[in-house]
């Protein structure tokens, strides 16, 4: 490789990141016009304005700094992005593909090199396993299709864990071979129980600091400067113990996943800043790596060259065609299987580079890689943008026969600025990924003075900033009308609104209900699913959600939207459901997942009969999500116990995580609503609350009579409700 001595035109800081902005700005806007990957312009890019093209920047510091860190980042990318419910049931296929993608390199480029470049045996080894690595160059475009959870990106990623892993070992191998003259098996046990200590330890830290830290500082800001340290410190302590950096950038992604929900505002800094400024500025500095002038300084380079890129692509080519008919897979998922691990970059570097440094390489195997490097990253480029934009046309036309139910309209009532953040933030997360539904942020006032229209305006503020900082669109609303309740019944006739989220009811006083008198009118004056929760934890660090369901409620209108906001709801936390039901409603629910495609750790405890409720106290813990799917007195699955309901929530559950569904009722039929004081109650129509809480009491004290009484039923019923 050519060294040059020549200083480079730009040396200031301010206009070297000036023109690293301009390159990421305009590669993608030129090169899409010529439907070109916008990864390649940027490679292009570094060509040109590196050492070897017009020698405008060198590759300083800052480009190995920021590369790193890129490469770091992409990894890391690739791992957040990753449910881990796929992952397992992918994960037999990925280690099947990483067994392929890392033999047929390794057999086909050691007899390659022997036979074709006359290499010895050992030299031709450490070059197969340089064509066995892969780097995920092209993940950025799945990303951006929205296919990160596709099986054939998930098995890829896998088997880049594995073929990553086995490269590594060779390269150790053949090292100490070349430097010692021999193997020495206590280095490759040695490097297996440092990674097996380095597992457990992020394994069982990571996710209790992450929790604890999330709990006491919800600051979006410190939240990614905390996750970017972990990134770093898991990638640092990887390399210590021998492995490679990116390695650990992976693996810290898939223990961290579970806090970051795809649709969280953490989650949308961390994509913006990764392909704003440090992936870019790692493909860019893999440009300024290439020097084009090898491919002309003589035969012997050329040959190299021509001979490592067509023996890299068609391994990769034929372990993804094993891996399609291994598990008769589709054509599409082998183009995209091959685009990602076809692309050779950090590890092929790290490689050449110690083999070179050691003799083992020689100068036309140092230029031949950088221009394998070129045209690999080119391939993957091409292949995984067309097999991307094929197998999004699938999906969306699959989704376009299943979104009768879907696009509907939420409504937020917003009151307290302190609990905003937090409803806006539940109802994105129960949604469906991509949907465009509106979703509108309302505050009511009957009083009109200024610091009332502060209050409310400081309320929706926030609620729509925290619809941005989640790449989601809040609409406030700020009404004046007669009371809270009939502004709420008003706007969701106007607005259509098919959904409301608002925060639970705090019980002020002792004659106060549980629900509050507002909710009760609300329930009773509209047919629409409204949805009451009561957070103490950040909803990104539940560990379960615990779900009771009363009999019948399959009969109910909006079933299968409420189904499917807490499946959204699980897929977006990536926690475990349990719905505690009985075998009818299990079924049904069952249906719905299935027919909507949610591949959810999903389990289902049979419910028999009311009593049952009282026995999931004891069973729901505090890091619990407990969801209770009630019914209006005039539903189908309504029944006389639910009357006890408040009572029980307030005396079982009231230090637990709770959210309250009362589903759709009677379809899109407009319900009574009354111009009257909605405060007021109609003692003809319900009881008193006094009634009501003295009945409460009566029932609770029969209840636990019976617990004391039937201790044999109870402990059956226990058994089966074991959480």
């Amino acid at each position: 490789m050519l060294l040059l001595t020549t200083a480079p035109l730009v040396t200031n800081p301010v206009p070297i990141f000036f023109i690293v902005l301009v390159i990421i700005l305009l590669a993608p806007v030129l090169l899409n016009k010529l439907r070109i990957p916008h990864i390649i312009g940027m490679i292009v890019a570094g060509v040109v304005v590196g050492p070897y093209g017009c020698n405008i920047l060198a590759r300083d510091s800052s480009f190995e700094i920021f590369g790193q860190v890129g490469i770091l980042y992409l990894m890391f990318l690739a791992g957040l992005e990753i449910d881990m419910f796929h992952l397992r049931k992918n994960l037999s296929k990925g280690m099947t593909f990483g067994l392929y993608t890392f033999f047929v390199p390794m057999i086909m480029g050691t007899v390659s090199s022997v036979f074709l470049l006359d290499f010895d045996w050992m030299t031709s080894l450490l070059l197969a396993s340089m064509y066995a690595s892969h780097t995920l160059i092209a993940y950025p475009v799945v990303s951006r299709f929205g296919l990160t959870r596709s099986p054939a990106v998930v098995i890829t990623v896998a088997g880049t864990i594995v073929t990553v892993l086995g490269a590594l070992l060779v390269l150790a191998g053949v090292v100490s071979f070349h430097t010692e003259g021999e193997f020495h098996h206590g280095f490759f046990l040695k490097l297996l129980g440092s990674t097996l200590l380095y597992a457990v330890a992020v394994v069982y830290i990571y996710p209790r600091l992450t929790r604890w830290f999330f709990k006491k500082y919800s600051d979006n800001v410190t939240q990614f400067i905390y996750i970017l340290a972990l990134v770093l410190l898991a990638s640092w302590a990887s390399q210590v113990i021998g492995l490679e950096s990116v390695l650990g950038a992976f693996f810290a992604g898939l223990v961290l996943n579970r806090y970051i929900p795809y649709l969280s505002p953490l989650m949308n800094r961390i994509e913006f800043v990764g392909n704003a400024i440090f992936i870019p500025y790692f493909l860019i500095g893999v440009g300024m790596l290439i020097n084009v002038k090898v491919i002309i300084s003589g035969w012997d380079t050329l040959y190299v060259a021509a001979v490592m890129s067509v023996m890299a692509t068609l391994c990769k080519w034929i372990a993804a065609w094993l891996t399609q008919k291994s598990f008769k897979m589709s054509v599409i998922d082998r183009s995209m299987m091959f685009g990602l691990s076809n692309a050779q970059a950090a590890a092929t570097l790290a490689a050449v580079m110690i083999g070179y440094q050691l003799g083992i390489f020689g100068e036309s195997v140092l230029n031949g890689t950088i221009v394998m490097i070129l045209v690999t990253c080119a391939i993957s480029s091409v292949v995984t943008e067309r097999a991307a934009l094929r197998m999004k046309t699938e999906v969306s036309s699959e989704d376009s026969e299943r979104k009768s139910t879907k696009d509907t309209a939420t409504l937020i009532p917003v009151a307290n600025p302190i609990t905003v953040e937090g409803l806006v933030e539940l109802a994105v997360l129960m949604r469906r990924p991509g949907s465009r539904r509106p979703i509108f942020a309302l505050h009511v006032r009957d009083d009109n003075s200024a610091s009332a229209r502060a209050i409310g305006r400081n309320s929706l503020d926030i609620a729509v900033q925290a619809g941005a900082s989640a790449d989601c669109r809040v609409t406030p609303i700020e009404r004046y009308d007669l009371s809270t309740v009939t502004g709420l019944l008003n706007t969701i006739e106007e607005r259509d609104i098919s959904e409301v989220v608002m925060g639970l009811h705090r019980k002020a006083n002792i004659i106060d209900s549980f629900f509050g008198s507002k909710i009760e009118q609300l329930l009773k004056s509209t047919n629409r699913m409204v949805v009451l929760a009561r957070c103490y934890i950040p909803v990104n660090t539940v560990t379960r959600i615990v779900v009771w369901v009363p009999g019948k409620a399959q009969y109910e209108t909006g079933f299968s939207r409420w189904v499917m906001s807490l499946g959204n709801l699980a897929r977006q936390i990536r926690c475990r459901i349990i719905f505690c039901c009985t075998t009818e409603v299990s079924g049904a629910i069952r249906a719905v997942l299935h027919k909507e495609k949610y591949e959810i750790r999903s389990e289902f405890r049979d419910v028999e009969e009311w009593d049952d409720f009282v026995v999931l106290a004891n069973r729901v813990l505090d890091d619990d999500l407990f969801v209770v799917v009630n019914a209006r007195v005039t539903s189908v699955s309504y029944s006389s116990d639910m009357a006890d309901m408040p009572a029980f929530l307030q005396k079982y559950f009231n230090r637990n995580n709770l959210m309250v569904i009362y589903p759709e009722q009677f379809g899109k039929e407009p319900a009574m609503t009354s111009f009257v004081d909605p405060l007021s109650t109609d003692l003809t129509s319900s009881p008193s609350p006094l009634w009501v809480k003295l009945r409460g009491w009566w029932r609770m004290a029969v209840t636990v009579k019976k617990r004391f009484t039937q201790r044999g039923r109870w402990a059956k019923r226990a058994d089966r409700l074991e959480l």
